[in-house]
Formats: structure tokens, C-alpha cells, sequence
């Protein structure tokens, strides 16, 4: 029996134009309304997706693909894992090295030297009708002279790509220890909301992902992986739909979610995948 829903935002529940179908609701308010663990997973801040999650009444928050995990039903931080700060200022040096564009993100800042590839992308959706959260977007001059100077608490940095983020990630592998998954908004899969092409790798401490976040939250509250049900669509959700009892992938996920999917939607994003999983798989 299913006793946790865990899903992704971007994607899975949220379209490219930042909005949820209108099936979605019922289901939220079904899942609030049968007392269902409810949880977010996506790899943006807790204070960009604030708001949305108390929209679709989630329970849990798993942010920064793993880096914080929330009860949000009383707003109480669970764990948090940062990056240290030798960690980010040697990132930040192969980002430069390789001439490649980073950013950071604090609990409540983007800091950047210059808006352009996902930071842009987090800056159009905050810019638009449809406002998620509340993000302060720092520009500076020299993003490791800020680190130095102001220390901040780093979840997550960000190296970004027209072509390729290869030789980054082969640089960071073989000098720590760190979390790193690569990207790509390539393709079918291109970034429509700045409307370019772009891969990324998300850097964040050793042992962060979702799943690993998920598998905390599950040992919190006594319930067993295969008592779960995981939906997504990006490569970022690839364990969480591997390892839980059903795996669900949404009609636009990528083709290696599919691939380790228990099923996959009929319906896309923007026509209630999100929904569809919910109601094939939990009876209420």
C-alpha cells in the first residue's frame, strides 16, 4: 500500500509556461485529503518554490535535489547539507578555467556575475504573472571575491555550457568528493521559457541526491521504499523512480527515466500526468 507520493515540479507537476492542469488540484486535495504523505523533490531552493509548495498543500519539501529536507507543515528543517567553502571557490575556479559560466545559490540568493543560462531562467519565472518565490538575484563583479568576502551558506553551485560541461566535471571528480550530476536542456528537451540550448552540472555535497534524501525522510517517517510512489520526468529523479515501489514517469520525461520507469504517463505535463499517476495507482 502506498504511503508516501514523492514527485518532481519542473516538468512533472509544473509545465514550461510555469502553470499546473487543472486535474492536478483534485488530486493534491485528494492526497490532503486522505492524510497521504505528500513530497516535493526538485532541485530549486526552498525560497523559489515556497508558495507553490504551500499551493499544492505538500507535506515534505526535498530542495536542492537533496541538499535540504523540510516538514513543511511546521516549516522545520530536517538536514541540510552545504558545500564548503574551499569546495566552492576551487568549483568556481575550474568553471573558469574551462570558460564556463557559475553560479551560487545561498537559502535565499542567486549569485551570479552575470545572468545567463538557469539563473536567467530562475529569473524569468520570478519576473513572470505566475510568480513562484521570492529570490534575491546578486550580481557581482567577481563571484569568488564574494565568496571570500561575505562566506555564504552554499547549498548548491551551478557550471553551465553552450556545448559541453565534460571537461568541468572530469576536473571536479578527480579532486573531491562531490555530489555532480550533468544536465542537459538539449534538443526536445531544449529551455523554452530563455529559449536556448545549454547543459549544466549541479554541484552540491557528497551523498546528495534525491533519492538519498528521500531514503532519510523514509527511515523519519517509518515507511519503506517499496511503500512509495515516485514521479518525474528529468535525469535528476533517475533513483527515486528506480528504487521505489512504483515509479511512474510522466509522457515528456527523458528516455532514460522511461527506461527504469514502472510506467510512464499517457498524458504529458501540461495535460495532467502528475494526475494520472496519482489515480492509477492509489485508490482513495
Amino acid at each position: 500500500m502506498i504511503k508516501l507520493v514523492a514527485s518532481d515540479l519542473d516538468g512533472t507537476i509544473l509545465d514550461k509556461n510555469n502553470s499546473i492542469f487543472a486535474n492536478n488540484f483534485k488530486a493534491f486535495e485528494d492526497l490532503h485529503k486522505h492524510n497521504m504523505n505528500f513530497v516535493v523533490c526538485t532541485g530549486k531552493t526552498y525560497h523559489i518554490t515556497k508558495k507553490m509548495c504551500s499551493k499544492i498543500n505538500a507535506n515534505f519539501g526535498i530542495f536542492g535535489n537533496g541538499n535540504l529536507v523540510m516538514d513543511l507543515r511546521n516549516n522545520n528543517v530536517l538536514y541540510k547539507k552545504l558545500l564548503n567553502t574551499n569546495e566552492v571557490l576551487s568549483c568556481i575556479d575550474i568553471a573558469k578555467k574551462h570558460n564556463m559560466h557559475v553560479h551560487i545559490y545561498s537559502s535565499e540568493d542567486v549569485i551570479t556575475e552575470k545572468l545567463e543560462y538557469l539563473d536567467l531562467r530562475n529569473y524569468k519565472l520570478q519576473q513572470a504573472d505566475n510568480l513562484e518565490g521570492s529570490l534575491n538575484f546578486k550580481i557581482v563583479d567577481d563571484i569568488k571575491d564574494y565568496v571570500i568576502k561575505n562566506n555564504p551558506e552554499v547549498f548548491k553551485l551551478v557550471i553551465s555550457d553552450t556545448y559541453s560541461t565534460a571537461s568541468a566535471r572530469e576536473d571536479i571528480e578527480n579532486y573531491f568528493d562531490l555530489s555532480v550530476a550533468t544536465i542537459r536542456k538539449k534538443g526536445k528537451y531544449k529551455d523554452a521559457i530563455i529559449n536556448k540550448e545549454y547543459e549544466y552540472l549541479d554541484v552540491t555535497s557528497k551523498n546528495t541526491s534525491k533519492q538519498a534524501a528521500l531514503e532519510f525522510l523514509g527511515n523519519y517517517l517509518n515507511i519503506k521504499p517499496d511503500e512509495m510512489l515516485t514521479i518525474g520526468d528529468n535525469v535528476n529523479d533517475y533513483d527515486m523512480i528506480q528504487k521505489a515501489g512504483i515509479g511512474v514517469a510522466v509522457a515528456n520525461a527523458y528516455d532514460e527515466l522511461k527506461q527504469v520507469a514502472n510506467y510512464t504517463t499517457v498524458n504529458p505535463v501540461e495535460q495532467g500526468g502528475f494526475a494520472e499517476a496519482i489515480y492509477k495507482f492509489i485508490e482513495f
